[in-house]
């Protein structure tokens, strides 16, 4: 006898279901064996020292940074910590009027050293000869020096006062005072072209003027000429703009006084003397014709004198690039170092006393300099001769 049919489908169903168990079972195997594998191997990386550390580190990192930390806190607490930045922005604005009253200090202290400048000048031009109570100075090695002298023998001694009588044909003031500082400074000697020396000889004196009472926070510097065959001027100035005041967007910024900007003056060149441009001689080939011209042209000269020429900052708005952001700043750099070390402490700077104690100054990291040359169209070649003239 055939089977009933209900048989039949029964048994074909119980085959079905014995073949879903077997594949549910592989399946749970294999997932069990994978979960297995992972484990392991995630107990191979844990126990890794470096791999636990850069983790610990991340969670250090992340979990622990203020603002994170702030984040956390209670919204009465943050209230609070509102209010703490509210006292911090009042603490600035006093700090800006208590740095007000120090340049009203400066100002009024400058008038007192004035006299003394002055009597310095003198000296140095040749208008005044100190007394020998204002020259006598007292120098450490004197005892050592006077000691030498003593043991030296007769043909020596002679000698020596045969040189200090030539030397003693007594020159006018001090030779060259202002020019050896130039010298003697390594961020003003940079500036300085060897066709600026002749000019900066006749250097007689640096001065510094702060604004007066009741106008914006400024200072100039004064760069006194005397007579010479360069430019009429007998004064070169040059005045720096400050602000002393937190900013609006950025009040914890604030640090004291900055300067926002400076201003030069015009140079009065005299005919074929302006050594802040040079005359170059180009040739140009027209493309068509073949035939070939030379033309002058003026353009910019390195020298010192561009320190009277500075970048103007945009009242605008407008941003700087990054060479002049950098020129900038070296210029704000520079006339803070005139007025806080050079015109105080000249005499130190000349002698080079100042320099081995002057740390205070730091030069920023300098970056290569890369020469671009680009050539001009209509196959332009310029002449290795120029003069650095008007």
């Amino acid at each position: 006898m055939f089977p009933r049919t209900s048989e039949v489908d029964t048994s074909i169903q119980m085959a079905d279901n014995s073949k879903a168990e077997d594949a549910a079972s592989d399946s749970v195997e294999a997932a069990k064996h994978a979960s297995d594998k992972k484990e392991k191997l995630a107990d191979q990386v844990m126990q890794n020292p470096q791999v636990l550390a850069a983790l610990q580190e991340r969670l250090d990192s992340s979990s622990h940074t203020p603002s994170s930390y702030i984040e956390t806190l209670p919204k009465a607490v943050k209230r609070r910590i509102d209010a703490l930045k509210q006292l911090q922005v009042k603490c600035a604005h006093i700090e800006a009027k208590f740095y007000e009253e120090v340049h009203d200090l400066e100002r009024k202290y400058a008038a007192l050293y004035q006299p003394l400048f002055d009597k310095r000048r003198d000296f140095v031009i040749g208008e005044a000869e100190p007394t020998d109570a204002e020259s006598e100075w007292h120098s450490e090695n004197e005892e050592e020096e006077k000691l030498a002298g003593d043991l030296k023998n007769k043909v020596v001694i002679e000698e020596k006062e045969a040189a200090a009588a030539a030397e003693e044909s007594n020159p006018k003031g001090i030779p060259d005072f202002w020019f050896t500082i130039f010298r003697n400074v390594d961020m003003l000697s940079e500036l300085v072209q060897e066709y600026d020396e002749p000019i900066l000889k006749h250097l007689q004196d640096i001065k510094v003027k702060f604004s007066e009472p009741g106008q914006p926070m400024s200072f100039s510097l004064e760069f006194h000429f005397e007579p010479n065959d360069y430019f009429t001027n007998s004064v070169l100035t040059k005045t720096y703009k400050m602000k002393s005041e937190p900013d609006k967007t950025d009040p914890f910024s604030f640090e004291g006084p900055e300067i926002v900007d400076c201003e030069g003056c015009t140079i009065e060149w005299k005919k074929g003397k302006n050594v802040t441009v040079k005359t170059i001689k180009k040739k140009q080939k027209h493309k068509g014709r073949g035939t070939v011209r030379t033309i002058t042209k003026q353009v910019p000269n390195d020298s010192f004198f561009n320190f009277f020429s500075p970048i103007k900052v945009s009242g605008d708005g407008e941003s700087l690039d990054e060479d002049s952001e950098f020129t900038l700043a070296t210029d704000f750099e520079i006339g803070h170092f005139f007025r806080e070390r050079i015109v105080p402490r000249a005499v130190l700077y000349f002698t080079g006393e100042a320099i081995e104690d002057d740390d205070n100054f730091e030069e920023g990291e300098e970056g290569e300099e890369e020469e671009l040359e680009g050539e001009e169209e209509g196959e332009e070649e310029e002449d290795t001769e120029s003069d650095p003239k008007v």
